[in-house]
């Protein structure tokens, strides 16, 4: 692919790309078409932001780096063994399907967070970046599906092929921030919004919205008229984090989380697509800052996410499991504590 293919496919990926239709006059018209809402500290009447935080960089800094260093080479494919999980788990069993997509079994529920089962994580599905590794879990193998956590836009994050299948075969209920539901409309799935700081009642859990420092967008046009957000599930055998992406953003996105939450079991974080630092250090935390977030939720186990599946930016495919391992060494931390999970890869939380 030349780099101009490679600018426009990771404009598009990164919701830089350009946008045309309703969605540009919508935003040259000053206003927001997924979300209308009262002025808060994180939403401006027609963006929203991350209080004290950075905006996401535009086109002139992404060419830079799209024409900069060449990213390291990633293998054509990796060989994945699918699980084959439980219809019901009455404990806690976190499966990796690839990339932000694991299936939490919790209480009896099975829950997907950020499900993507395409080829490419794109606009289109001819172009952009394609998956390495099959998803862990094929679609067709899938237990009863629940619910669905959506924690923002991005084509890796939201993918609406994926969900029109989840609601042909499960129907579940979707949770997503603010003005995610818009978007999503067309797949005719349930769906609930919170803001930061909401919560609400799940079968016998309790699903909390909280901030994380990222953004989203499908497109130039509307480039965080759609919120982003983590999710804290509390539930009678433990708590669980769900971070699908953020930048460090000088620790706030865990501050207080053990506070307000108690023993946190699992903590699923974000440990990829993280280099060039220049370019990637405000939306995408590396594994050195994972390890440390981990360290200030007090979670007692580390699930390490947004690797391995997709190559977005320039480190190497197995880069962040490496880095993750060297962080936790440093830290004197047992690798077993905190994994970066293969696609397939299966893991009973141990219990507290």
């Amino acid at each position: 692919m030349n780099r101009r293919s490679v600018l426009c496919s990771a404009a598009a990926l990164l919701g830089l790309g350009t946008a045309g239709g309703a969605a540009a006059t919508a935003a040259r018209a000053g206003h927001n078409r997924y979300y209308q809402g009262p002025v808060s500290d994180h939403f401006d009447g027609l963006r929203f932001f991350n209080p004290e935080g950075s905006p996401p960089k535009g086109l002139k800094d992404l060419w830079r780096w799209r024409t900069g260093p060449a990213p390291t080479k990633w293998p054509e494919s990796i060989p994945v063994t699918p699980a084959r999980p439980a219809t019901r788990v009455q404990d806690l069993t976190i499966t990796m399907v690839g990339h932000a997509t694991m299936l939490i079994q919790i209480q009896g529920k099975n829950i997907l967070t950020d499900p993507v089962w395409s080829d490419r994580a794109s606009p289109v599905s001819f172009a952009g970046p394609k998956r390495v590794t099959a998803p862990g879990i094929a679609f067709e193998d899938l237990p009863p599906i629940d619910l669905v956590l959506l924690s923002h836009s991005h084509y890796d994050h939201m993918d609406l092929a994926t969900l029109k299948r989840l609601k042909a075969v499960h129907n579940p209920l979707v949770l997503t921030p603010l003005g995610n539901d818009a978007i999503i409309a067309g797949t005719g799935l349930r769906t609930e919004v919170l803001d930061w700081g909401q919560s609400t009642a799940f079968s016998k859990m309790w699903v909390h919205c909280e901030p994380c420092h990222h953004w989203g967008a499908r497109g130039i046009a509307d480039r965080s008229m759609s919120l982003w957000g983590a999710f804290v599930l509390t539930t009678g055998v433990g708590t669980v984090l769900f971070i699908g992406d953020t930048g460090f953003d000088q620790g706030r996105p865990y501050r207080d989380l053990a506070q307000r939450f108690g023993p946190i079991r699992a903590a699923i974080l974000p440990i990829g697509a993280y280099d060039p630092r220049w370019f990637m250090a405000d939306q995408h935390q590396n594994p050195e800052e994972a390890v440390t977030g981990f360290q200030m939720s007090g979670a007692a186990y580390g699930v390490g996410h947004h690797w391995g599946t997709i190559q977005l930016t320039n480190e190497g495919r197995d880069d962040p499991r490496t880095a993750l391992h060297a962080a936790l060494d440093q830290r004197r931390i047992d690798r077993q504590v905190f994994r970066a999970l293969e696609a397939g890869d299966v893991w009973e939380i141990p219990k507290l």
